[in-house]
């Protein structure tokens, strides 16, 4: 399978019009690659037409105008550059999908994660005043999708107050304010206090798009904020470490096996 990809995916540095190999990759249909060799090596394809997804074919979108293709595309590249390229294999995320109007159920969205399939759909015509800040929320979901064992919901919930509750699902509650509350008493913004899941993605995305003075200013007021943004700071840290703790154990395992063998030196 892995090599069946790697074939699709010279396929399309070769052929970047090929709208099938694509579907092939990524299961998505109706898509061209727009930017393909880029610095952190995440590949952009945008719809060339609607498309549905889903087993009830419940998930639409449809393709943008070149224009705000072109204006949006700079404003994605430029907030998704921030990553590196060994932090994105860390987190399984490799194609950015560009398309607008996209909605999931007839309920808008800005973004679909699907860390299996290492994509990110965004709607380019979402919310301009929130636009840039919720591409980093978006891809909160595919961290947390990843590592789902780092963040624990229940470990979460402690850091609000006692009577506080979140809604069943991000769908289930009117909460959907994504405006920064000038006092943020415990949370950033109306939609944070939706569900566990998406308060952490806003977290997230204001510790990466706002200012650290700005983060730290907050922190300093805001006791429950302060500790919600070192709780995902540090998990964030131990995704970076991934690669060390692996190197470390595969060491410990090797030196294992060395001890073993010269035991039975004769």
């Amino acid at each position: 399978m892995n090599l069946l990809k790697a074939f699709l995916l010279l396929i399309i540095f070769i052929t970047p019009l090929n709208a099938n190999t694509i579907y092939n990759l990524i299961k998505i249909p109706n898509l061209e690659s727009y930017k393909i060799n880029t610095n952190n090596k995440l590949k952009y394809f945008y719809a060339v037409s609607s498309f549905r997804l889903g087993v009830k074919k419940n998930i639409v979108c449809l393709n943008p105008g070149e224009k705000d293709l072109k204006i949006k595309y700079k404003t994605i590249y430029k907030n998704l550059s921030k990553y590196s390229y060994n932090f994105l294999k860390k987190i399984n995320l490799k194609y950015i999908v560009l398309c607008e109007n996209l909605s999931i159920s007839g309920i808008n969205t800005a973004g679909l994660p699907d860390n299996v399939m290492k994509t990110l759909i965004l709607d380019i015509e979402f919310n301009e005043d929130y636009f840039e800040r919720v591409i980093h929320h978006e891809v909160f979901h595919i961290i947390n999708d990843q590592h789902k064992k780092l963040f624990n919901k229940n470990e979460w919930n402690k850091f609000n107050n006692s009577d506080f509750r979140y809604a069943a699902c991000s769908t289930c509650t009117e909460k959907l304010g994504l405006k920064t509350y000038n006092k943020t008493n415990g949370f950033f913004t109306e939609y944070s206090k939706s569900t566990a899941s998406e308060d952490m993605a806003e977290v997230y995305s204001h510790i990466i798009f706002f200012d650290k003075k700005e983060i730290d200013k907050i922190s300093k007021i805001d006791p429950i904020l302060k500790n919600k943004i070192l709780y995902i700071k540090n998990k964030i840290k131990k995704i970076n470490k991934i690669d060390k703790i692996l190197k470390k154990k595969i060491k410990n395992i090797k030196n294992k096996i060395k001890k073993i063998d010269n035991s039975f030196t004769f």
